[in-house]
């Protein structure tokens, strides 16, 4: 992993970026653009037109700290934020 400056990183990615390179991911569910996929499909499969589907954003979000990257660039993460986390990998 290279740093840069000893910056800490915000990403908006889940938690395969943040097992990576992140301290933190925040960003829709894993698997929700699936299912909402699969709904999409079975519409146009039953012949309604694409143009008459809405758009949906997602409801659902997860936010994942990585304590190792955090320590490692010298950052305390506030108790507070670690108890809001989806997942926080040590």
């Amino acid at each position: 992993m290279k740093r840069i400056a000893r910056l800490p990183h915000f990403a908006g990615v889940i938690l395969a970026c943040c097992c990576l390179i992140g301290v933190l991911g925040f960003g829709p569910r894993t698997g929700m653009g699936f299912w909402r996929a699969a709904g999409y499909v079975d519409r146009l499969l039953k012949s309604e037109k694409p143009a008459e589907l809405p758009v949906q954003a997602p409801t659902k979000y997860e936010l994942v700290i990585n304590l190792k990257t955090a320590k490692s660039l010298g950052l305390e993460i506030p108790d507070k934020l670690l108890a809001l986390a989806d997942e926080v990998i040590e």
